[in-house]
């Protein structure tokens, strides 16, 4: 008897029946009309229509990952509110971690609170030999085959023992071998008890199901049933032909309303106990663990991904050494000081600030928003999510902004400040770098994928560079250009910078012709407490986080939070 069957039985297979299902998408084209159907416990049912038939949208709707417009779905069985399975289409599992790592970190996520160690990995290791990938068990996922990254898919659903199975379209892009062994696999989980409900264009992935569900391009029901009778029904040898009956009938709703015909004339379908199902309500570690578990992959993925930490850590050597041959040493000596140029430094530096954690964050959700749907529909909560990916990329902020004012101030390109005013140099810095951050998080939510992300990079940079008050002081600007100043978090790290480093008395009394003019021009910009800003810019990294969250949430397919 292995641990798993001690810590958490296997469930029984979840019944499913959905009445008058209905769907519209923007246009008006309906992509699910009035669909009404059953599914026994232990079945393995397929999905069949041609492209935009609304397989994929059925088949998330009988998962209630999607809230139906019309109608109801309801799972039976006590159980069946956490015993949801749900494979998309695409293997959207992290390709940098070894195979058996990704379903540890899973299992932490899925498995009960209280669950240890030993039967993470007893579960882990169990799955593994059910979908013969054991050996390949410290493979990165990016390195095995097309099968493999899919049977793994479905392993990190297998792990908390489901008791019903979505998959949509499992055997697309496999080759006949892999497909028939895919299925196999299927097969055994429903005769283990499993309901499988799957998505397919492979017509010959249907020989190998209980029963068949046939749409329409309308989204309507054409039939349900089992593969022979389908045969019968619609009068053919192949159900490889059932697309083209369709599309020849002149009458789009005749097949449909022949099947509804003929089902209302059958027996009755037997009623089925139905649980509380009106939301589902995964079962769900708690945050901190969640938290915990996060950040630790995230950090595993990092250091794992060498490209990526080598241009997290690079690029900013690479400004250090720009700023280096750009600017003169000794701007802020104090006996001749270039006022000029200590504004263009210290803006560039709280430039350099935002720019590292905007870089940080704008690729970090938007290249996985996939996965974390999946994890949603799996208890993780937006709030660790969030803080997972902070608590991995500010600390390396922290490194790169204090590495960054160090090597500034070893050659000379800073004032000569004491420990107390470089801290708040650095505070400073960290603070802006962690605003910028967070709005790169932001915008990472709010795009679908890595071009749109980096498309808005220098959207975001050129108003932080035009609107801040180095080039043009706040003071001289324009009205709107003003008002637009108090958005723009660079400025109030530039300006909290100056404070410190004491720019107003440099320029009154260094003895440059240059420096009273540019004070006057712009008035108290520097005679803000630091604090002041520290405040504001604490604001920006609130505001954004917030945010984020929103923003992620209104994105959950689920309609909820």
């Amino acid at each position: 008897m292995t641990t798993e069957q001690t810590t958490s039985p296997p469930r029984t297979g979840v019944g499913i029946t959905a009445t008058g299902l209905g769907r519209t998408v923007p246009g008006g084209r309906r992509v699910l009309d009035d669909i009404s159907l059953t599914i026994q416990p232990g079945e393995v049912v397929a999905v069949i229509g041609v492209s935009g038939a609304g397989k994929t949208t059925l088949l998330e709707t009988l998962a209630r990952v999607r809230l139906p417009a019309t109608g109801t779905v309801a799972h039976d069985g006590a159980d069946a509110v956490h015993a949801i399975g749900f494979v998309p289409q695409d293997d959207i599992i992290h390709r940098e971690l070894p195979l058996a790592r990704t379903l540890r970190y899973a299992a932490r996520l899925r498995l009960p609170p209280g669950t240890g160690p030993t039967e993470i990995s007893d579960r882990v290791a169990e799955v593994l030999a059910e979908l013969r990938l054991a050996e390949r068990a410290e493979v990165p996922v990016g390195r095995l085959s097309g099968g493999e990254r899919k049977r793994a898919s479905i392993a990190v659903e297998l792990l908390d023992r489901p008791g019903v199975f979505f998959l949509d379209e499992p055997t697309s892009g496999l080759d006949p071998a892999i497909a028939v062994e895919l299925l196999r696999v299927l097969r055994t989980l429903a005769d283990a008890g499993t309901t499988v409900v799957l998505t397919t264009h492979q017509i010959t992935d249907v020989d190998h199901c209980d029963r068949v569900v046939v749409l329409t391009r309308q989204g309507r029901l054409a039939f349900a049933g089992t593969p022979s009778v389908a045969r019968e029904f619609f009068g053919l040898r192949s159900l490889a032909e059932v697309h083209l009956r369709l599309d020849e009938e002149p009458d789009p709703a005749a097949w449909p309303d022949r099947f509804a015909a003929q089902r209302d004339a059958g027996p009755p379908v037997p009623a089925t106990d139905h649980g509380d199902v009106s939301a589902p309500a995964p079962r769900r570690v708690g945050r901190l663990r969640q938290w915990a578990v996060l950040t630790t992959r995230n950090a595993e993925i990092v250091v794992r991904n060498r490209l990526t930490l080598a241009i997290l850590l690079g690029s900013p050597l690479m400004v250090l050494g720009m700023f280096a041959l750009l600017f003169r040493p000794g701007a802020f000596d104090p006996t001749r000081p270039s006022p000029t140029v200590t504004v263009m430094i210290l803006f560039w530096i709280a430039f350099g600030g935002f720019f590292f954690g905007l870089t940080y964050g704008l690729l970090q959700i938007c290249t996985e928003l996939p996965i974390l749907r999946r994890e949603r529909l799996a208890g993780v909560r937006l709030v660790p999510y969030l803080m997972g990916k902070i608590a991995v990329l500010l600390p390396l902020l922290a490194v790169v902004d204090l590495a960054l004012l160090g090597v500034l101030r070893g050659i000379d390109r800073l004032p000569p400040v004491d420990g107390p005013d470089f801290a708040a140099l650095y505070a400073t810095l960290l603070f802006s770098s962690a605003a910028a951050l967070a709005l790169g998080l932001l915008c990472s939510a709010a795009v679908s994928d890595a071009a749109q992300a980096t498309l808005m990079l220098p959207m975001l940079c050129f108003p932080q560079v035009l609107f801040v008050g180095a080039i043009l002081p706040v003071p001289t600007m324009a009205t709107g250009g003003q008002w637009l100043s108090y958005a723009m978090s660079n400025r109030w790290a530039f300006e909290a910078l100056g404070h410190t480093a004491g720019v107003e008395q440099l320029w009154r009394d260094g003895g440059s012709p240059l420096g009273p003019p540019l004070l006057a021009t712009y008035g108290d910009s520097f005679s803000r407490p630091v604090w002041v800003n520290w405040l504001v810019l604490g604001g920006f990294v609130l505001l954004f986080l917030c945010a984020t969250w929103a923003v992620l949430a209104r994105r959950d397919s689920r309609g909820t939070t």
